[in-house]
Parts: structure tokens; C-alpha cells; sequence
């Protein structure tokens, strides 16, 4: 699932404190001295929490294998968080004041003499370097060249039932290099793997819907059905089209021409283009024209078993269709991963930054933020701030399982989504009427019952929970001044009097029960043909894409100049028009949809399953009047887009 981050260095008494400080948009803290080191700065957030006396199992092998990244600090650090925040102020007199990527690494970059002096360290140290990129020197040896280079001895530790190798001290490095290395990662080998947020099995087999369907929301009600609420419910929606979200969110005439939108996922689809045009000709979206779609792919792919690339195809499919669907004239490119790691996923941002791909970038994967690990974040963070003073944004779905607590046991909110530097997209139940027309929204939150067995009622209805946007309060990022003022203080404060980062920001259409159509060849039930197909789908997957194409909109509406890190204007316009307020009870009334599936998942050999799912029900999460953490300030509404426009 997700990753992490922090800051780099700290002394003993702030490494407790210091993910806190990343939320406060703060970077390059002070270095303090290890006790034990005098002449080594500690690498904050490098032994993992995991990592206790308690699950110590020993000293590591000194001739057992290991590769790390020690990602480098750059120029000015502090420098480049501050410039980060101004650029995105609408407040600041820098507001817009973009750098170019080659502006952006002459400013904030690594030097050559600090590269010279990191590869110096490492192989004094015994290791070998392997890679250097504008991000970070990569290396492999044995753990007794590690202990060497990182000042900590390495251990087994017990890890749930397995054991993974991690630091039993925090990392150093020698002071010397203290304004050169950021973090390190590596040193532990646990799993740092993301999982995609779509709602639906990777389609290994082809998968599908059955009927009976709305067209549009109440189109067909379940007469023959056991009532729910009170009253008669609809069926669930077919998959809703571009043309019904652009007309529920407030699109008007604009379509994103000129407009650059980057989309990051592991591996990639083989189909990619056939599908996206014949989706686009099957629903009446715009033709893709030639050399609109782009993909950026790595030499090799890894994991393939362990990430289930599969099902990442129908990630990168929903993604690229649903940003052509709601902006179909802005150029698109697809950015794949190698893998599902967290290191292959900042590798692939780390493109889009280096190269500026685009102003725009959709992300639709996470992981929770127990998972985190301060030095990933430390290297997330640092991507994040050198896209926005280059003036791109980058919008992360938050999550598909509400408060985390029915998949993990812990209310939490899921990672990269918790950066106080990305823009956070939580997830909604949308309604567009007849006539495309917008109805209502609730936040995403679905109570499964199934029918009864004498088909007359719902079995212990509402049912259980099954899935929802995430949402919720940070337990490691600060409170960043744009929430101030807007996020409520029992939110804010829920895990710490000083304040911590809320999520989301921002929210669109997620419930699969109203979700999107795609189209994808997939795999036939029997095993060998291949098939373009189609199928409804959702989660806050469908929520990141759709809102990166409605920022694509504004942007156009702003004559094109990009909108960048667009929190603190998101935030800005809070409590006006230009969002709908999202709550669960827009009707006065319990709201539910009937659904039919496939038992096997594809056609009606296996049967039929019956179920009503209830709308509105996120775990303990709720969407009320005003800022709330499903939907955070809103979703966008009539005046959205045309607000952006420069008056």
C-alpha cells in the first residue's frame, strides 16, 4: 500500500516531533549530533517503529547482501519548502511565479561536489555505487559495509510472522555530509508496496456487471424488490458517462485544450490505446487525435506476481478514460512504474518533475498510514515541493476502505494522500437525474444486506460496511496553514492539541454503486481469448482522475497558465458557490440501490447475488454541512472551473 515520509536529520529529542514538522511545511530542520557519534548527524525516522527490543532477533549476517538510496538533500532545502509555499499562496507576491525544471535543479538540486562527496563516503565504506540520478546515489554490498557507511549495526527483526532486516539505531551519516544527504532508504527490507484504489478484482478474468441497470439515477426502480428505507429503491447505475459528469461538475464549453495531465501507476496496460479510442468512440467522447496519448515506461518491469500487474491494467484503463472523458482535449501521458515499491513510484514522479510532463498529475494508489516510514516521506515530500515550485500538482486518491479500521484494526488515514504537498480526493455517491441534470451527492461510504432467501427481505439490514473514501486525521503531519480557519478544530486536534493535517481536500464521484463505465480487453472465461469488454467501476481511483481533469478545466479557464500546488486555493474559496456542500442526508431519507451481480463474476452460469447497498454509511466518517473528512471542502459545482478564470 502507501508510503512515507518525514524529515531527514534531527537529534534525539526532536525525532519524536519531527513528522509533525513535515506537515508544517517545513524542510531542512537543524542537524543535531548523535550522543554516541559526536561527529555524525542522525538520518530521522531511519529505524523503523517496528523495529523494537521486543522483536529483536539478532545481528544480521555481515556478509548478507543489501542495496539503499541515499536520496540527497540538494542546494537549500529550507529554500526550496519556502519557495514551494509561495508560489502556491494566491497571498504571496511570488504567487506563479514558476521555475523551469532546468531553473529548478540549478536552484534546489544536488551540486556535483556534493554527489562527488556522497559516492566518496559510500565506497570509503566498502559499497558500490550503482545509479546516480537527480534524486538520489544508489548502492549494494554486504550489511557489514552498511554498518560502516550508516553508523548502525543491522538486525532481524519479527515483523507480524515474518522477519525482515532493519537499523537497531538510527542511521548517521558523517557531518560533514550533513547538508548533502536527505535520508536513506533500503536499510530495512520490509515490503514498501502501494496498492491501487479502484474497486473491483483485478480483471485476470473478464469482468462484468449484470442487470438490471439505471441509465441515470432512479431511471429504473426494483419494483419486484423488498423496499429499503421506507420506500422502493433504484437499481444501480450502469456506469455513468463523460457527458454526465461533465455536466454534474460544472464543465461548461471547456475541455482542457492545452492542457498537460500526467497519470502515474506500476507497469502498464498493452491495450491502453485501443481501448481509451474505442471507449471514446462508443460514448461519444472526442476522438483521441494522434500523439495525445503518451506513455513514459521503464526498461523492465519487476514484482509482476507480487504487485498483481493485472490488475494495475485496469487502473492505468479507468484513469486515462476517465481524464479523457472529462477534459477530452488535453494531452495525457501515462507514466508507469516498474513496480508496485514505494522506490519505483517516486522513481516515476521523479520523472514527471524532471522532465515537467505535465502540471497536472492523477495518482490513484496508497498505502495507510501506519505503513509510512519517515524516509520514504522525506523522499516523497521533496518530489512534491520541487513539482510545486515548477508549478505542478499532484492529486492523490484518499483511500477506499473509510477509517482504515475494518481493514487494518487502526482508524488512520492512508499515505502519500496525508502530505501536506499533495492535494487529497476523497470520494462521494453522485446522482445525475434526466437530462444529465445534477441531483445530489452523499459521501461514499456502502452497508451491504443481501436478499433473503425467500426473496421477501434484506438479511439483517443495513448489512456491513464494505468499503468508503478514506478520510480522517494525520497522527504524523502538522497542521499546514491552508487548513487553518476552514478545517473544524475537532478534526484538526483529534490526535494532538498543536493540530495535525486533515484529509481530503477535495472530493468527486467514487461509489461503484454510481460509478463510471470503462472499457478494457480483458481476459474471456476461457482462459485463452481476449476481448474488449466494459464494466462499471469506482472508488476515490475514479475520484483522483476525475478531479485532476476538472483542474485541467480551470486550468484552460485560466488562459492556461498552470494552477500548480492548488491546496491553498482550494481552500480559499471554501464555503462559496463554487463547490456543492456535500452531506449524507440530502433528501431527509435513507438512500439505497439495488444491485444484481454475477456470482463467478462474469456471467450467470454461476448465479445471481441480490443485494441492497446503503448510501451514506462511511464507518465512522461523515459528510456534514461545511468542511467535513470525506468530502473535505466540497466537490466542484457550476462556478468551479470559471472561478479559476483571471478577472
Amino acid at each position: 500500500m502507501r508510503s512515507n515520509r518525514a524529515k531527514a536529520r534531527a537529534g534525539v529529542s526532536m525525532a519524536a516531533t519531527l513528522p509533525m514538522l513535515v506537515g508544517a511545511l517545513a524542510l531542512g530542520i537543524p542537524a543535531a549530533h548523535a550522543a554516541d557519534h559526536p561527529l555524525r548527524d542522525l538520518l530521522a525516522g531511519t529505524k523503523p517503529a517496528w523495529a523494537t527490543a521486543r522483536a529483536d532477533k539478532g545481528a544480521t549476517s555481515d556478509g548478507a547482501g543489501m542495496s539503499a538510496r541515499v536520496y540527497l538533500r540538494g542546494r537549500d532545502a529550507a529554500g526550496l519548502a519556502a519557495y514551494a509555499k509561495a508560489v502556491s499562496d494566491p497571498t504571496s507576491a511570488s504567487y506563479g511565479k514558476y521555475l523551469t525544471a532546468k531553473q529548478a535543479k540549478a536552484r534546489f538540486g544536488a551540486t556535483e561536489a556534493q554527489v562527488a562527496a556522497v559516492k566518496s563516503w559510500l565506497t570509503a565504506a566498502g559499497l558500490k555505487v550503482t545509479g546516480v540520478t537527480a534524486h538520489y546515489v544508489s548502492v549494494t554490498g554486504d550489511v557489514a559495509a552498511a554498518e560502516k557507511a550508516f553508523g548502525a549495526p543491522l538486525h532481524n527483526f519479527a515483523k507480524g510472522s515474518k522477519t525482515y532486516r532493519a537499523p537497531a539505531s538510527t542511521a548517521s551519516v558523517p557531518t560533514s555530509l550533513a547538508d548533502a544527504v536527505l535520508t536513506v532508504t533500503g536499510l530495512d527490507n520490509a515490503p514498501h508496496m502501494v496498492t491501487h484504489d479502484d474497486r473491483l478484482p483485478p480483471p485476470d478474468t473478464v469482468f462484468r456487471n449484470a442487470g438490471p441497470f439505471s441509465s441515470y439515477y432512479g431511471s429504473k426502480t426494483a419494483s419486484t424488490l423488498p423496499d429499503a428505507y421506507g420506500t422502493k429503491i433504484p437499481y444501480a447505475i450502469k456506469g455513468y458517462t463523460g457527458k454526465q459528469l461533465r455536466a454534474a461538475y460544472g464543465a461548461g464549453t471547456r475541455t482542457g485544450k492545452g492542457v498537460r495531465v500526467a497519470i502515474t501507476d506500476a507497469y502498464a496496460s498493452p491495450t491502453i490505446a485501443y481501448d481509451a479510442a474505442t471507449y471514446a468512440g462508443k460514448h461519444g467522447d472526442a476522438a483521441w487525435k494522434s500523439g495525445q496519448l503518451h506513455q513514459v515506461l521503464p526498461k523492465k518491469y519487476t514484482d509482476t506476481k507480487a504487485c498483481s500487474a493485472s490488475g494495475w491494467y485496469g487502473e492505468e484503463t479507468l484513469d486515462v478514460e476517465a481524464v479523457h472523458a472529462v477534459a477530452p482535449a488535453s494531452d495525457v501521458t501515462y507514466v508507469g512504474a516498474a513496480s508496485c515499491s514505494d522506490a519505483d513510484l517516486l522513481d516515476a514522479l521523479g520523472k514527471v518533475v524532471d522532465h515537467h510532463l505535465a502540471d497536472i498529475v492523477s495518482n490513484s494508489w496508497g498505502e495507510v498510514e501506519a505503513a509510512q516510514t519517515p524516509d520514504l516521506a522525506a523522499a516523497y515530500d521533496q518530489v512534491f515541493q520541487l513539482g510545486a515550485v515548477e508549478g505542478i500538482g499532484f492529486y492523490f486518491s484518499s483511500g477506499d476502505d473509510g477509517d482504515e479500521v475494518a481493514s487494518s484494526g487502526t482508524k488512520q488515514v492512508d499515505s502519500p494522500a496525508n502530505s501536506a504537498w499533495v492535494t487529497a480526493v476523497g470520494g462521494t455517491s453522485l446522482a445525475v437525474g434526466k437530462d444529465d441534470t445534477y441531483l445530489w451527492e452523499t459521501g461514499w461510504g456502502t452497508d451491504k444486506a443481501n436478499l433473503s432467501a425467500d426473496g421477501k427481505s434484506w438479511t439483517d439490514f443495513p448489512g456491513a460496511f464494505t468499503s468508503g473514501a478514506g478520510g480522517g486525521t494525520s497522527r504524523t503531519v502538522a497542521e499546514p496553514s491552508y487548513q487553518k480557519g476552514v478545517v473544524p478544530g475537532a478534526l484538526a486536534k483529534a490526535n494532538s492539541t498543536a493540530g495535525n493535517r486533515v484529509v481530503p481536500d477535495i472530493a468527486a464521484i467514487a461509489d461503484p454503486n454510481t460509478g463510471f463505465l470503462v472499457g478494457q480487453t480483458q481476459t474471456m472465461p476461457d482462459g485463452k481469448t481476449q476481448a474488449y469488454s466494459e464494466y462499471r467501476i469506482g472508488g476515490t481511483s475514479l475520484a483522483a482522475p476525475t478531479i485532476a481533469a476538472i483542474q485541467a478545466l480551470a486550468q484552460e479557464a485560466r488562459g492556461g497558465t498552470p494552477i500548480g500546488f492548488a491546496n491553498p486555493a482550494i481552500y480559499a474559496k471554501a464555503g462559496s458557490k463554487a463547490y456543492h456542500d456535500v452531506t449524507d442526508d440530502p433528501t431527509g431519507s435513507g438512500l439505497a440501490v439495488a444491485r444484481v451481480d454475477f456470482v463467478n463474476g462474469y456471467d450467470a452460469t454461476g448465479g445471481l447475488a441480490t443485494s441492497v447497498r446503503s448510501i451514506g454509511k462511511d464507518s465512522s466518517l461523515s459528510a456534514v454541512k461545511g468542511y467535513d473528512d470525506v468530502t473535505g471542502v466540497g466537490t466542484p459545482a457550476s462556478g468551479y472551473v470559471e472561478s479559476y478564470r483571471r478577472r
